[in-house]
């Protein structure tokens, strides 16, 4: 039988020297916008997991019912 497990861990891992050359790499390039890039990409993951939580609750409204279903109303006026 064929082991396939080293051909699913990822091919480069970057260490700690690889994270500070990228940094500096992202200094040099973003420069004084790297704090509104940060901030515009928070709010990104911030509205994403909201979407998600939103499409979770629809899910699960869909799939459970409510507990007291909805009583039945009429539009007529009362005499």
């Amino acid at each position: 039988m064929i082991d396939i497990t080293p051909f699913l861990a990822p091919a480069w891992v970057p260490g700690p020297t690889e994270m500070i050359v990228i940094g500096v790499i992202m200094l040099l390039l973003f420069g004084s916008r790297l704090p509104s890039v940060m901030r515009n990409l928070g709010r990104g993951v911030t509205e994403f997991k909201r979407g998600i939580k939103s499409t979770e609750d629809e899910v699960k409204k869909t799939i459970d019912p409510p507990v007291n279903p909805p009583t039945e109303r009429s539009d007529s006026p009362e005499e």
